[in-house]
């Protein structure tokens, strides 16, 4: 690739010049006459070589020789450097585009090692709601990101039930079956009142009719316990199961303590000298490990506190064979990282083990207003709730295109938008269109090799080509950073540039831009640059979980959802089609 030779002939003429080695980033010019590629790489040296950087970029320049599939290096401004491509290297571009196919973009970076990523772990004591559903968008991705750069992931659902919540669950469910039954019954504090408590609590009568009637203890039986957990994780398997994320393994708490792996922690840590008594309680000294105080490790009644458990299922994953861990996790965490590193350091598991990649909070709003009210759940808008609304497609894409640390806010009013001002169909459009145009060419697809890519020389059409150049490497850094949002943002620029080269060919704008010319080799070569974005596109989509559909249409029907009426959608606009020249329906 022309980028990977212009970094490496850099960091040649770098160590020539006697400044060492040196990182080289590249990036494009804002303005497209200033050159296909830069490098600002001479104003990071100035400093080494006290030389100035203007200086320093013309002894890099004349240092560079020739570089294939550069047509000349300029040096420009305080010294950054400026390269032009030549159209044969990007049409190599193009071609190993379409060779690749629905491998472009992959790496063999993660060398087949495993890796884990820990994501949604909900409580099974509710409906999913639309931090979880982030979070599985979140965590969904990341694991995609990883599999296309070569890891081995394994997905893995890790869920507390054990502990208060589950007991306060219990309970709640318990009183309803006593109300149903005529009983004057109150639920328990702090327990559970969503609609979806009553509906279990008639489910389990309807099981095991008569069973509660002479039932005079206060405890509720442990059958009440199992019943509610297995209708609650089937239900938020399900959940997840129509949003698209599937898991390897769900793993309970309760696990943990059948196999003696708490009591195993406690003995451990109670070895390694960093244990102590006090108030009656055993303590873990954390601070030792960045903590900003000691930890409460088992309380005074003998049962552990909360963090030991994460300290003993962090210790399975890694005699699982996971040395390398991702926890996806809502930012009410972020209190609980440094105890659970400091209790796995002391058990001699490497510092910043595990990686925890932290969102912030969900809202939805409708006409300026926020929208949380959900009578099944209670108190809160659930997952079910919105993709029912918008759509699987939407709601993915809407978790993903904002980094997990920014507050994310869901507008309906542009969710439900079906035209370009939704980004996720933005993308799907451009992605349809390009499809169309094979259509309409009586083609699949174009060839690589068959077309002279050189052609390609109007500017729409080379900055499109030097954006799908940049695919593998906006995948790398996403993958790095844990950063799906890079991802979105990449596609909607790339969707940008397309929709801008394709309505160029409008006729009324310019027909000799069009794809379906008469003369065969222009039309060749502009199939292949159709094809190379199609691919693109598509590949983008599947890294996000998000359908890459072959035809789409504007028009969509009123419905009542769990948030509201839904309107009847945008009608379909008419445009003049750059491919066949004529007005169609989109």
């Amino acid at each position: 690739m022309s980028a990977e030779r212009i970094a490496n002939a850099l960091r040649g003429a770098a160590l020539d010049l006697g400044a060492g080695n040196v990182q080289v980033r590249l990036g494009r010019p804002r303005d497209p006459s200033h050159g296909d590629l830069a490098s600002n790489v001479a104003l990071a040296l100035a400093s080494r070589l006290r030389r100035s950087p203007r200086e320093v970029a013309r002894e890099l320049a004349d240092r560079l020789g020739s570089i294939e599939g550069v047509d000349r290096v300029e040096v420009a401004g305080p010294g950054f450097l400026n390269f032009h491509l030549g159209a044969a290297a990007l049409g190599a571009g193009l071609d190993r585009i379409l060779i690749q196919d629905d491998r472009y973009g992959r790496s063999d970076e993660g060398k087949g090692r495993p890796i884990m990523v820990e994501f949604v772990s909900a409580n099974p004591t509710g409906p999913l709601h639309l931090g979880h559903g982030r979070q599985a968008a979140l965590g969904d991705a990341i694991s995609n990101l990883l599999d296309w750069s070569g890891w081995d992931v394994h997905r893995e659902f890790y869920f507390n039930d054990a502990g208060g919540q589950v007991d306060r669950l219990t309970a709640s469910v318990h009183a309803r079956c006593r109300q149903l039954r005529g009983r004057d019954w109150v639920l328990p504090p702090g327990g559970y009142a969503g609609e979806y408590i009553t509906e279990i609590a008639r489910a389990l009568l309807g099981r095991w009719e008569g069973e509660f009637e002479d039932d005079r203890n206060d405890d509720p039986p442990e059958a009440v316990r199992r019943f509610a957990i297995d209708v609650l994780r089937r239900e938020q398997r399900e959940d997840l199961e129509q949003f698209g994320v599937y898991f390897d393994e769900f793993y309970p708490e309760t696990r943990l303590y059948a196999d003696g792996r708490i009591q195993a922690t406690i003995r451990a840590l109670d070895q390694t000298g960093l244990t102590y008594e006090k108030d009656d309680a055993i303590w873990l000294r954390t601070s030792a490990f960045g903590d900003q105080k000691d930890r409460v490790m088992v309380k005074r009644n003998g049962s552990p506190t909360y963090f030991l458990p994460d300290v003993a299922y962090h210790m399975s994953k890694w005699e699982r064979g996971f040395r390398h861990v991702i926890n996806v996790q809502g930012a009410d965490h972020h209190s609980t990282v440094d105890r659970v590193r400091a209790g796995l350091r002391a058990l001699g598991r490497p510092s910043g083990y595990p990686e925890y990649v932290l969102h912030q909070m969900v809202t939805v709003e409708r006409d300026g207003a926020e929208v949380r009210f959900s009578k099944r759940a209670g108190s809160y808008t659930t997952l079910a709730d919105l993709v029912g609304e918008v759509g699987r497609d939407v709601a993915r894409y809407f978790f993903l295109m904002r980094r997990p640390e920014a507050h994310l806010t869901v507008d309906l009013d542009v969710a439900l938008d079906r035209s370009d001002k939704n980004p996720v169909y933005k993308v799907q459009y451009a992605h349809a269109r390009l499809c169309s145009v094979f259509v309409r060419a009586g083609k699949t697809r174009a060839v690589a090799g068959e077309a002279d890519l050189s052609l390609l020389v109007h500017p729409a059409e080379r900055e499109l080509a030097k954006q799908l150049a940049e695919f593998p490497g906006m995948l790398r850094r996403s993958t790095g950073g844990r950063a799906p949002h890079i991802v979105c943002d990449y596609l909607e620029r790339t969707a940008g540039l397309v929709n801008s080269w394709y309505h160029a060919g409008n006729p009324s704008r310019d027909p000799k831009l069009a794809v379906l010319v008469d003369d065969d080799r222009m039309r060749a070569a502009r199939l292949a640059l159709a094809d190379a974005a199609r691919i693109v596109l598509r590949n983008g989509l599947l890294v996000l979980g998000v359908s890459a559909p072959e035809r789409m249409d504007r028009t969509s029907p009123g419905h009542e959802g769990p948030l509201g009426t839904v309107g009847d959608g945008i009608a379909g606009q008419v445009h003049e089609d750059p491919v066949a020249g004529a007005a169609t329906s989109s």
